[in-house]
């Protein structure tokens, strides 16, 4: 069993939401919508691999349908849910579908989504963990571990001393409480991802503004 806990029955049974699965079809929602969410906008091209039993039975199961209605910003309950690829289309994303049905993952239900905007290009690789849970453990070759179980930020920075300090900086200046933060990097003075989950929703959207005004950062985003 993941680390991630079970924390009610409802987790157990599942989210309201579109069918079949909650593993393959609101998990595959999930995964995409905290892309669209870490990207932060639609992208004009969308890569979806699909991994293990994702790649195996993903047209079944609406895996690859989900995905896309996630990230057009859709919850796995969105009566549009069906109609996503052909939304996705007007919208003018180019989706692609690459099943690797002989390569083995971390996990069963894996899918590693490549987003293209422009020069912009962004690889998130996620896992569904059933009952509709999901977690995040890789954005740009980063380990991460991201599960959407609480108000989160998503910062790309440069690795020089001092940021952290500016960005808790604008946490408190906000009365915003961290719960929880991990920074990962490549290398020493390279990029690096700092992810803090934080207590409350309340003035985040304004905390996140303030925070891509500081100069070391290249990206924050915020999403629940």
């Amino acid at each position: 069993m993941d680390s991630l806990r079970y924390k009610s029955m409802f987790d157990i049974i599942g989210p309201v939401m579109i069918g079949p699965s909650s593993s393959h079809t609101a998990g595959a929602a999930r995964i995409g919508k905290i892309v669209r969410s870490i990207f932060g906008e639609l992208p004009d091209q969308l890569e979806i691999h699909l991994y293990e039993s994702f790649a195996k039975t993903y047209r079944g199961h609406g895996t690859d349908v989900a995905i896309v209605a996630g990230v057009l910003g859709m919850p796995p309950d969105d009566e549009r849910l069906p109609q996503a690829p052909q939304i996705a289309y007007e919208a003018g994303m180019e989706i692609s579908y690459v099943p690797h049905l002989d390569e083995q993952a971390e996990h069963p239900n894996t899918a590693r989504l490549v987003c293209k905007k422009g020069s912009k290009q962004m690889t998130i690789t996620g896992i569904s963990l059933g009952g509709g849970l999901i977690k995040v453990t890789e954005l740009n070759g980063f380990d991460v571990s991201i599960s959407m179980g609480m108000p989160t930020f998503v910062i790309v920075q440069r690795d020089v001393p001092g940021v952290i300090a500016k960005v808790t900086g604008v946490l408190s200046e906000y009365s915003i409480n961290v719960a929880q933060m991990t920074v990962t990097r490549t290398a020493k003075g390279d990029k690096a991802i700092m992810i803090i989950e934080v207590d409350t929703t309340q003035e985040v959207d304004e905390a996140a503004k303030a925070m891509k005004k500081i100069p070391e950062l290249f990206d924050a985003n915020f999403f629940i």
